[in-house]
């Protein structure tokens, strides 16, 4: 099967008042590659979620983000009792010092107000999990995991159609250029007796026959037609029967591409040349499509 390396996948659950959000993004990498974004997951757990990801994705530049907020739209928050009465004291001999006869009511609110904007003073405390929290973000994660997968696949069955398509192009211009065979050793031929006639040669008939067949023979390009069928059809196979095949398909695309250009260095015929520059930007396509299959 084949499946995407770029996928995006979100998932949103609650524990108590909290709600979590999840956002796994996927693209493009040669190993697994997570950032795992957040503030509030225990550290003992980091390892465990890295984990599980690169099981599931195995291979992509990976991103995961996780957010919390309040579903009442308010977080329970605790005031330090013990720095406040410290702040409240304090600040009451302050203001007794400076003034003897103070307003006792408007000082003392006057006091709690400003006591209460003080740091540390009042906190709410968000970055602690209860096993609750914990187990319901990996029940996100996991939800956005099985939903990033689902996204590959439909990418990967769009990459696919377009693969077997290329393959089949190449395959279609290899035949038209086994058409250009029946006139290019005729054409070889008399373009080296010309170019004895023009040089005023007499060669030995015997040894000419004997030199031109052996100079032929070296532009022969049938087993460089043979194998890149054979390439071709190893990378439908591969394509169909191996769960991760994007590297293998990176290799069988280099040996395609060996094949071709050993059929034009060898055409000497302008129709095949054409043909040859066709199939390599048939095969330059399959490269970059296969960058993007896991």
């Amino acid at each position: 099967m084949v499946l995407s390396m770029t996928g995006y996948g979100k998932s949103e659950v609650t524990s108590g008042n909290r709600k979590y959000t999840v956002e796994v993004r996927s693209l493009n990498g040669k190993n697994c590659d997570i950032s795992l974004k957040s503030s509030i997951l225990p550290k003992d757990k980091d390892l465990e979620f890295r984990q599980y990801v690169t099981k599931r994705l195995v291979r992509g530049n990976i991103d995961i983000f996780l957010t919390v907020e309040t579903v009442s739209g308010s977080e329970a928050r605790k005031i330090d009792t013990g720095l406040f009465q410290d702040y409240y004291s304090q600040i009451s001999e302050l203001v007794r010092s400076v003034r003897q006869d103070p307003d006792e009511n408007y000082m003392s609110s006057a006091i709690v107000s400003s006591v209460l904007r003080f740091p540390d003073v009042v906190s709410a405390d968000r970055n602690e999990l209860s096993e609750e929290d914990v187990e319901a973000i990996s029940q996100g994660l996991h939800e956005a995991v099985d939903a990033l997968i689902a996204f590959r696949a439909r990418e990967g069955a769009v990459l696919r159609a377009d693969l077997i398509t290329r393959v089949d192009n190449i395959g279609a211009i290899l035949a038209e250029a086994e058409a250009f065979e029946c006139e290019r050793v005729p054409s070889v031929r008399q373009r080296l007796l010309s170019r004895m006639e023009e040089l005023s040669l007499t060669p030995d008939r015997d040894r000419l026959e004997q030199e031109m067949i052996f100079y032929l023979e070296k532009l022969d390009v049938n087993e460089e037609k043979v194998r890149l069928r054979q390439h071709c059809r190893y990378f439908r196979d591969t394509m169909e029967g191996e769960e991760c095949p994007g590297r293998k398909l990176g290799f069988i695309a280099q040996e395609m591409g060996r094949e071709i250009n050993t059929l034009g260095s060898k055409s000497n015929h302008a129709g095949m040349q054409k043909c040859v520059v066709r199939m390599k930007d048939e095969l330059e396509k399959i490269k970059e499509q296969v960058l993007n299959i896991l």
